[in-house]
């Protein structure tokens, strides 16, 4: 029986009903055209700060859609550093953190680049740097090789679980990623954002790694949304809004795995999903011109630099409940310092005590939205 669509006739030469995504293409295309207009006339700090809110906001998504979470300060950290941006309060970032940026930059920074093998493997390298994923050794910088059955999605306790999808044999990957590589790079009249989200199921449908193969798919759905762009830049994340669209996101992935070649169904979700995200930067934006906002009413203020790190940290999203010892952790200065440096800000009306009682004191910035 025939039950996945690399078994079906046809594959993998897609199909869709250009009518149905009519609509939906060109809503989605008006809106890149509006957000790259509105970035264009931003000016160059605030345009960089946006994109580098976007980038750690697809880092730490991208990798949570698979139920791993990374810090955000180290995410935000690497990224700058890769860019050489000029941020301060960097902090150190673990090498498992690198890869994956390594790999997101690679993707939208050198997006006009051909996409090759060693290209892939590489990224797959970058993403399990111990060759670990969790407490599993797995093949890295290389393709899967089925040693122990074949490569299912499997839920569901042990010995009831239930298989949503089984990839082809590790003995067919070989060439099925020839004939993908040489797909992606073929100079067609595909428009780029349709090829976007065809590359997306074409490749987890391969699933030619023993894991990472979604954060993987994801890197070269940005990859080709940036060549759709024409821009290094990026301010809308698709792995933002697949989060918040998992449980769909999965559901439509697998009926489409099950179908045939037709993928309307597939293109369908992805447009929408795509408008999903494009409309969410308006959040992005938001934070970027209240910071900016907030440093230009205390440009007059003098700051020292505990205060300027610890501020910036409340301004990107400060998590949890800022209290004096934490602010001597992060400042590393002393309590009693701590004490004198958030008093000045309370005494000019910048930091308030938060109402909400507890053991300890904790406080917030007077008049900045929450995030």
């Amino acid at each position: 029986m025939k039950l996945y669509i690399y078994q079906k006739e046809g594959w993998p030469h897609f199909t869709w009903d250009s009518e149905v995504l009519l609509f939906l293409l060109g809503k989605v295309r008006n809106m890149q055209g509006i957000l790259l207009g509105k970035m264009g006339s931003l000016g160059f700090e605030l345009k960089s700060e946006a994109f580098l809110e976007t980038l750690t906001l697809d880092v730490l998504k991208s990798t949570e859609i698979e139920g791993e979470i990374l810090n955000p300060e180290q995410v935000r950290s690497s990224i700058a550093r890769h860019l050489v941006m000029n941020v301060s309060g960097l902090v150190h970032s673990e090498r498992n953190i690198d890869g994956v940026v390594e790999m997101m930059l690679d993707a939208t920074q050198n997006y006009d680049l051909p996409l090759t093998r060693e290209r892939l493997l590489g990224w797959h390298a970058s993403l399990f740097p111990s060759g670990r994923s969790g407490m599993y050794k797995i093949m890295t910088g290389s393709w899967r090789y089925d040693s122990k059955g074949p490569m299912q999605v499997v839920s569901g306790a042990m010995g009831k679980e239930k298989v949503h999808y089984q990839a082809p044999d590790s003995e067919k990957i070989e060439a099925e990623m020839d004939a993908f590589i040489q797909w992606f790079n073929s100079e067609d009249k595909l428009d780029q954002v349709i090829k976007a989200g065809l590359a997306h199921f074409y490749f987890v449908t391969i699933h030619p790694f023993d894991d990472g193969n979604g954060r993987i798919a994801r890197a070269l759905t940005d990859m080709l949304l940036a060549r759709a762009d024409g821009i290094k830049q990026r301010f809308y994340s698709m792995s933002a809004q697949i989060r918040i669209d998992r449980k769909q996101y999965y559901e439509i992935l697998e009926k489409s795995q099950k179908g045939n070649i037709d993928v309307t169904l597939w293109l369908q979700w992805f447009l929408d999903c795509l408008t999903n995200a494009l409309e969410s930067t308006e959040a992005i934006l938001t934070k970027v011109l209240s910071k900016h906002n907030f440093w230009i009413r205390y440009q007059g203020c003098a700051f020292n630099d505990r205060q300027k790190l610890l501020l910036n940290r409340m301004l990107d999203g400060f998590g949890g409940k800022l209290t004096s010892s934490k602010w001597a952790k992060i400042a590393k200065c002393s309590p009693d310092t701590a004490l004198r440096d958030i008093q000045e800000l309370r005494n000019k009306s910048i930091l308030k005590k938060e109402l909400a009682g507890g053991r300890s004191t904790s406080y917030e910035l007077s008049d900045f939205p929450k995030s």
